[in-house]
């Protein structure tokens, strides 16, 4: 194999792998109190209080292109975190209201 056909490869391969976490799955984030998720809660979403958001988010997602959707019980706490996250610099965010709205939005129930 050539040089050429080995940059080639490369340069495919990042492709290929940009492509992939372009169209990576949301971070679906619940930031409800420790008490409402266990309640109730949708299996695999993280659980981040609406007041300890910006300083969680920064140490588990520090790119701040990642793709986070927030909801709470009724979009009240969700939009005060979205709120914050922006103001640090996050720039994919989106409130998804309540969990069931966050149930709907995923074909959930």
């Amino acid at each position: 194999m050539g040089w050429k056909t080995l940059i080639k490869t490369f340069l495919f391969l990042i492709t290929i792998l940009s492509s992939v976490m372009t169209y990576a799955d949301p971070t679906w984030i619940d930031v409800r109190s420790e008490f409402e998720h266990r309640l109730d809660s949708i299996d695999g979403d993280v659980r981040i209080s609406h007041t300890e958001i910006v300083q969680e988010v920064s140490k588990r997602f520090p790119d701040k292109s990642t793709e986070i959707k927030l909801y709470c019980l009724s979009g009240g706490r969700a939009g005060k975190a979205m709120s914050a996250l922006e103001q640090a610099g996050y720039n994919n965010i989106s409130n998804a209201g309540g969990i069931s709205d966050a149930r709907e939005q995923r074909g959930l129930q």
